[in-house]
């Protein structure tokens, strides 16, 4: 499976940008999907995730900001993020996991991410 995640860009404190990851295949319905950033000089943290059995999570930094959704096929992730601030910069990738496996492990190779960039 390969992952493509697209929507990143330029934005000023305050905008709001929709990402996108393209599935080249429907993802394992028990998997958990889930958006990470890369931001500069920090490790890659998971920010939001979703999955049929525990819903959504959301890391504290992006709770009330930051929403993920996905299409009935498992084919498409959306993370719809407002409220944007500096802090949210970084290089966006999806992923997903097995059920019961460590939060920092992935299931498919990692893309190239997609850049947001959010200015004061």
């Amino acid at each position: 499976v390969q992952l493509q995640a697209s929507g990143g860009g330029l934005v000023k404190a305050g905008g709001s940008l929709r990402l996108s990851c393209a599935a080249s295949r429907s993802l394992f319905s028990s998997d958990i999907t889930g958006w990470y950033r890369q931001s500069p000089g920090k490790q890659r943290e998971l920010v939001a995730s979703i999955s049929s059995s525990l819903g959504t999570n959301y890391a504290d930094s992006v709770k009330g900001r930051f929403a993920i959704s996905r299409n009935k096929a498992k084919t498409t992730v959306y993370l719809q993020m407002n409220s944007l601030q500096p802090e949210d910069t970084g290089t966006y990738y999806c992923n997903a996991r097995g059920p019961g496996w460590p939060i920092t492990s992935a299931r498919y190779p990692w893309g190239q991410g997609t850049q947001v960039t959010v200015s004061s």
